[in-house]
C-alpha cells in the first residue's frame, strides 16, 4: 500500500563480491553515496551477492548431483531439468543453484543456508550505521507455473510482513474480501529487479516511498502450505 510515488534506485559501485566480504559495509557504502536511508526505506539485495559473501559456492562438473544434494525433494524431473523443493521449502528449478555470474568455469552459486537470517543481519548492520532500520529483502529469480520467463521473488526478509492480508476488509463496493493476500515482498523484489538486471553488476537497490506492511515475518510465509497446494 502506498500513498505516493515510489522510487527504485540501483546501488551502484559495489565490487564483485567474494567469500568473506563484508556485504553490509559494501551495501552501506553504496547507500552512503546515494544519500543514506530514511525511515520506511526498503533495501533489496540479490541472492548471489549474499551467497558469495557467505561462501555458498561449489565447484563441480556434475551439476545434477549437486542439485540433488541441495534438494529436500524432487517435484518434477525431465533429463537434467530438475524442479526441486529446497530445505527452505522453496520449489524452484535446480534447487536454486545457478552457474551464471559464478566465480569461474566449474563453479556454481548455491542459495544461502538461511536467507531470513541473512536479511536480519544486513538490517541490523545498516540500522547501526544509519539509524533508520530498513526493511531488507533477499531476492532471487524464480520461474512460475503457467507463465513464461522469470521474475525476482523474496527468499529472505526482515523488517516487514511479507504478506499483506486483506481478508475481512472490504473492496471499493463494500464487498468483504474472503481470500485476498498480496505478496508484497515478492512485488518489491520484482520491482527492484528492473534496476538490477542480470548482467548489470548491480546487486542491490533502495526502494523509497512504499509503505510496507508492519511486522517482521519470514519469506517462508510466502510458501504455499502443503494443505493448500493443488499441485504437489
Amino acid at each position: 500500500m502506498t500513498a505516493g510515488p515510489v522510487e527504485i534506485l540501483p546501488l551502484g559501485g559495489i565490487p564483485e563480491i567474494r567469500p568473506g566480504d563484508d556485504l553490509a559495509r559494501l551495501v552501506g557504502d553504496a547507500l552512503e553515496r546515494a544519500g543514506g536511508l530514511v525511515e520506511g526505506d526498503v533495501v533489496v539485495v540479490a541472492q548471489k551477492a549474499v551467497s558469495k559473501a557467505e561462501g555458498r559456492l561449489a565447484q563441480t562438473h556434475d551439476t545434477v548431483r549437486l542439485i540433488l544434494g541441495e534438494a529436500r525433494a524432487v517435484r518434477r524431473r525431465r533429463g537434467d531439468l530438475v524442479i526441486a523443493e529446497t530445505e527452505h521449502g522453496f520449489v524452484c528449478a535446480s534447487a536454486g543453484i545457478d552457474r551464471s555470474n559464478a566465480p569461474g568455469d566449474g563453479w556454481a552459486v548455491l542459495l544461502p543456508r538461511d536467507p531470513d537470517a541473512s536479511a536480519r543481519g544486513l538490517r541490523a548492520a545498516l540500522a547501526a550505521r544509519f539509524g533508520p532500520a530498513p526493511a531488507v529483502i533477499v531476492s532471487d529469480s524464480f520461474g512460475r507455473a503457467w507463465r513464461q520467463g522469470t521474475t525476482d521473488v523474496a527468499i529472505g526478509a526482515a523488517g516487514l510482513a511479507p504478506l499483506l492480508d486483506l481478508r475481512g476488509t472490504t473492496d471499493a463496493r463494500g464487498r468483504v474480501l474472503a481470500s485476498t493476500q498480496i505478496a508484497v515482498a515478492d512485488e518489491l523484489a520484482g520491482a527492484a529487479e528492473l534496476v538490477l538486471g542480470k548482467a548489470a553488476g548491480v546487486p542491490a537497490a533502495r526502494i523509497r516511498g512504499y509503505r510496507v506492511p508492519p511486522g517482521d515475518g519470514s519469506a517462508r510465509d510466502l510458501v504455499m502450505p502443503p494443505e493448500r497446494d493443488l499441485f504437489p
